[in-house]
């Protein structure tokens, strides 16, 4: 009987013949763990990561974070540094018939040849959660190790079931000094990078580069921590510049403005917001405008922006300065008649009083506390005294005997039962609050 992968190609791909025309960034890619730039947090020395590409025990995994950090890449290098089948889909472009296919595959490989098969899935959040059904079995069984890759919060968009099987690693955006670093091996390299220099415009031969420091750093620094951007703006500048020299000027040309990393529905929408609210309520009132800035300039609604600085006025200020609630409110209603971009001033007066304004969780407390006393325990019934008495014959069921009118008494103020024996609202020394609570003390002194 013919072995069924007798054509099937090696396991261990052959390194792809490099294509001239090919983007710079994918030339580039790295094909072992000696080239990888960054990400040490999971690929240093001593890692779990590191120690299970190299000693050849990948299981199933889910490599999670921005573009251009590092995933595909990663992949790649799995492929060529472990002895296991490599197959590689795409949430985008390939169907279920297709994984299906790589599953059998992968099947009848594990009985006649006794060898694994590591399937790298891309934007596996592609995959709607029937889809990502069909991997479980051979997850489960061992059949397949997965090495899934996604650009959203694998927590969110990928089934409970793959991620309790699968380790989960958060690629970070590099950092400056890991950009700069992945450039110049650009520049250094001859096989693959621009050491060679590039096609001379009109001339024959090619062009030496000459590219200045602070280029390098300026494309580091806007490329948000992205290095697939960064090569790509050197590849343009390098091929746009008739003498190859590279300077500043240059290189701010041939990168576009800075890109703010931003999905209205899913981490950074939900991550920024949350430290926005907790710069705020940690008395910051820069590190409040910064993240108002980020989302201005990501094009976040300033309708959700205004509401999270009313909510954080009434919960996080609270008593201690009562006009915060006003100043909230007040660009929550002016925003919309203004809109943007003058907006942007009004959400920022209202951020910056709001951020230095006093502080107090006591209200919020307070009614958090009467509603657990309300779920947990007897529902009080309304004291006579205190029911409505303002209808036909309230008074011959005792509705309101026994009321004493406060407005009658010294302070405006008697002492009586309404009730409630327990303790809610417990003010703070701060801000106005703090002549709640010396008000409070006041009334019940011996008159």
């Amino acid at each position: 009987m013919p072995d069924l992968f007798e054509k099937e190609a090696p396991s261990r791909p052959a390194p792809a013949a490099l294509d001239a025309d090919a983007p710079l960034a994918a030339r580039m890619r790295p094909r072992k763990l000696s080239e990888f730039v960054g990400q040490d947090a999971i690929l240093g020395e001593g890692k779990l990561l590191r120690r299970a590409i190299l000693s050849d025990r990948v299981q199933s995994i889910i490599l999670y974070g921005p573009p251009g950090v590092g995933k595909t890449s990663l992949a790649e290098i799995i492929a060529n540094e472990t002895d296991s089948h490599f197959e590689r889909l795409s949430g985008v472009e390939n169907s279920v018939a297709d994984l299906r296919k790589a599953l059998e595959a992968a099947k009848l490989r594990r009985r006649s040849q006794n060898k694994k098969t590591i399937l790298f899935l891309d934007e596996v959040h592609r995959l709607n959660k029937a889809q990502q059904d069909v991997l479980l079995p051979d997850v489960e069984r061992g059949t397949i190790s997965l090495v899934a890759a996604t650009t959203h919060n694998p927590f969110f968009f990928v089934i409970n079931a793959l991620v309790s099987r699968s380790q989960i690693f958060e690629l970070t955006p590099l950092t400056e000094d890991d950009i700069v670093e992945i450039l110049k091996r650009a520049l250094a390299d001859p096989e693959r990078g621009l050491a060679e220099g590039v096609p001379a415009s009109g001339k024959s031969g090619t062009l030496k580069l000459d590219v200045a420091d602070e280029a390098l750093r300026h494309w580091a620094k806007v490329s948000d921590g992205d290095a697939r951007r960064a090569l790509n703006a050197l590849e343009v500048a390098a091929r746009t510049t008739p003498d190859g020299k590279i300077d500043l000027k240059v290189a701010e040309e041939s990168i576009q403005k800075r890109m703010v990393r931003y999905d209205a529905d899913e981490d950074e929408h939900y991550d920024t917001i949350s430290a926005f609210i907790k710069s705020m309520r940690g008395t910051d009132p820069d590190a409040a405008l910064y993240w108002l800035a980020k989302m201005l300039l990501a094009g976040e609604d300033i309708r959700f922006i205004a509401r999270r600085i009313v909510i954080c006025a009434a919960e996080d200020v609270g008593l201690a300065d009562p006009r915060a609630l006003l100043v909230a409110n007040a660009c929550f209603q002016s925003i919309e008649l203004v809109g943007m971009p003058e907006a942007r001033i009004l959400l920022a007066e209202a951020t910056v009083y709001v951020a230095t304004a006093p502080k107090s969780n006591a209200a919020y407390l307070g009614i958090e506390e009467a509603m657990s006393a309300i779920k947990t325990g007897r529902v009080k019934p309304v004291p006579k005294k205190l029911r409505s008495a303002a209808y036909k014959s309230a008074k011959k069921l005792g509705h309101g005997k026994g009321y004493q009118y406060a407005h009658d008494h010294p302070k405006h103020y008697v002492e009586q039962d309404y009730g409630v024996s327990e303790t809610f609202y417990k003010p703070t020394e701060l801000g106005f609050e703090k002549k709640i609570r010396e008000y409070l003390a006041w009334l019940k002194e011996p008159k």
